[in-house]
């Protein structure tokens, strides 16, 4: 029977942790060359590390948030709560500029915003954020644990998993992830899982971070190019494919990593089945559709190069959308922290949301 390593290495990771004054942060874009962690002072540094994916993953990029509007809480110099709290609101608000697909991170600061708003001093109202930022973190890593063992039921011994982008510790910032959550819940199970990662263009969130935290799992891994993923499939060599999301419509349209919407259509092609794992807290139920969702568009440079090494002839321009929507229509189900949720999912997420208020 094999096992996820449970190893001092592996037990090490910690991509995000708070130190009372500071954020430290595992930097993602050095990795899988380099294990560099960072110590963020200043709230503006909180911001830089999401937009610059040095901290990534919608999950973790709500914690990061949470914890960078305490740091922002602590540099604000006003004695008055009036001026506090709109000096406050600025720190919010930069926050919320800073990448606008992942629904996580509004949730973190809509949070954070709640937890000032009680009257309380100055010295009250810090305490009551990094109280607050802590209680999300916590209950973040409680709903990665639940849907992860939630989902490794779909997971039978010995199945072969497609998967997409990077899902794990490092996109969550908590132990499990949401999509490799599932699969590593499995393997504590006992069960005998494979995985097949896509390499996940422009910037390699497959190659470079999914393929190192299954390694130092001791869960077999075959990287593989995204153009691939069709060929394997009409193969049988996949049983499933699971991936994260950024943000859940309530009629189950999908936000996540450009390339997941070809994923799925190829699953249907092939009668495989499509999950989606994600906590309630990546759900907007205040947008029936995906066409309500923001795409992020990213730098050109991203597609022009790899590691500062150019690709493209000079003068070439490059589209870069960050994520693409997956049609409701092709989710076999969405793995969360409060259950299995599937079809029609206009009634199963109402659901959720009514047993949630």
């Amino acid at each position: 029977m094999r096992k996820v390593a449970n190893t001092a290495e592996a037990k090490a990771v910690k991509p995000v942790e708070w130190l009372g004054d500071r954020l430290k942060i595992l930097d993602q874009t050095e990795l899988p060359l380099a294990e560099k962690y960072l110590q963020l002072t200043d709230y503006r540094q909180v911001i830089s590390a999401i937009k610059e994916l040095r901290v990534r993953g919608a999950p973790a990029i709500g914690i990061s948030a949470a914890y960078g509007i305490c740091l922002g809480a602590m540099l604000i110099r006003e004695i008055g709560t009036r001026k506090f709290r709109d000096s406050l609101e600025r720190v919010c608000a930069d926050f919320a500029a800073a990448r606008p697909t992942a629904v996580n991170l509004f949730h973190a600061i809509g949070i954070m915003r709640e937890a000032a708003k009680p009257p309380a001093t100055v010295s009250g109202i810090k305490a009551a954020l990094l109280k607050t930022a802590a209680a999300f973190n916590r209950k973040e890593e409680t709903a990665m644990a639940k849907l992860s063992r939630a989902g490794a039921a779909l997971l039978a011994d010995g199945f072969t998993v497609l998967t997409h982008c990077n899902t794990g510790q490092l996109a969550t910032g908590v132990r499990y992830g949401t999509a490799l959550g599932v699969i590593k819940a499995a393997v504590e199970q006992g069960k005998r899982i494979r995985v097949y990662a896509d390499e996940t263009r422009p910037l390699l969130q497959g190659a470079r971070l999914t393929t190192w935290e299954l390694k130092r799992l001791n869960i077999p891994v075959t990287l593989i190019t995204d153009s691939m993923a069709g060929f394997y499939m009409s193969k049988r060599v996949i049983d499933c494919v699971i991936t994260g999301a950024d943000r859940i419509a309530l009629n189950g349209d999908t936000a996540n990593k450009i390339g997941t919407y070809s994923l799925a259509v190829l699953a249907r092609e092939n009668h495989i089945p499509f999950y989606i794992a994600a906590p309630v807290s990546s759900i907007d139920f205040t947008i029936k559709s995906g066409s309500q969702i923001s795409i992020e568009e990213r730098d050109e440079r991203e597609i022009l190069q790899i590691r500062g090494i150019k690709i493209a002839p000079a003068g070439v321009h490059a589209a870069n959308p960050a994520f693409d929507i997956t049609p409701g229509r092709y989710i076999n189900a969405i793995i969360t922290d409060r259950g299995i949720v599937k079809p029609p999912y206009q009634r199963s997420i109402l659901k959720l949301h009514k047993e949630g208020s």
